[in-house]
């Protein structure tokens, strides 16, 4: 769709135009194979290390993972965030021997400045349904929201409702769904809480983290 090697400027020239070609309705067929993806960082931020998680969506039984290490190549900038990760993470999705259904995103979906976070990117790029799970808010608002596990409210930016804030677990702190690409918001936040167990981070994406971090096998 795109080459990496741009400048911030015409990285956001590329997110206005792709941002038209995300699906925010349910383009979904069966699910068997989940993904978890997420990236961090090694030698000061000079090095990137992608991982997935590949989960079986009936039971979320772990089925395969994969990891790629390579020398970050774009600076860090708020709401590029895919423009320095998801190379890595695409050269990690390619290692996989099983073919992922649906991908779960540690990042945002629409719910960003543009609406092309890294998970409608990624979803584009791989062409695969996807969501943006995220620990933080990037932008948006939200009402209270009760105590119970799947309580949730819309967020909301200039009165364009772009994700949710959901419970995952009682008692814990929200987390931010968001579409990706080829799902609905109720289907996004439907799908996050049938992969989250005892975490609050849903089983995918969280062992997804820790690989990327190196916490995991």
């Amino acid at each position: 769709m795109h080459v990496w090697d741009v400048t911030s400027e015409q990285a956001i020239a590329i997110q206005e135009r792709l941002r038209q070609e995300v699906v925010c309705q349910d383009q979904i067929g069966g699910l068997q194979l989940v993904a978890g993806v997420d990236a961090a960082y090694e030698a000061g931020g000079t090095v990137t290390r992608a991982a997935v998680a590949v989960l079986s969506f009936s039971d979320l039984e772990r089925v395969e993972t994969a990891v790629a290490v390579r020398p970050t190549s774009f600076p860090y900038v708020p709401g590029l965030l895919s423009f320095r990760e998801a190379p890595a993470i695409l050269e990690a999705l390619s290692g996989l021997k099983s073919s992922p259904d649906l991908l779960v995103c540690d990042g945002h979906g629409i719910a960003h400045p543009r609406r092309l976070g890294i998970a409608s990117h990624l979803g584009l790029l791989t062409g695969l349904p996807s969501i943006g799970v995220a620990k933080s808010i990037l932008i948006g608002r939200h009402a209270p929201l009760g105590e119970q596990r799947g309580a949730w409210q819309p967020l909301v930016d200039q009165s364009e409702v772009v994700g949710a804030a959901l419970r995952t677990c009682p008692g814990v702190k929200p987390v931010y769904v968001s579409i990706g690409h080829r799902l609905s918001l109720e289907t996004a936040i439907q799908l996050v809480l049938r992969c989250t167990g005892k975490y609050r981070l849903p089983e995918p994406a969280r062992l997804a983290h820790l690989l990327a971090s190196g916490r995991g096998n």
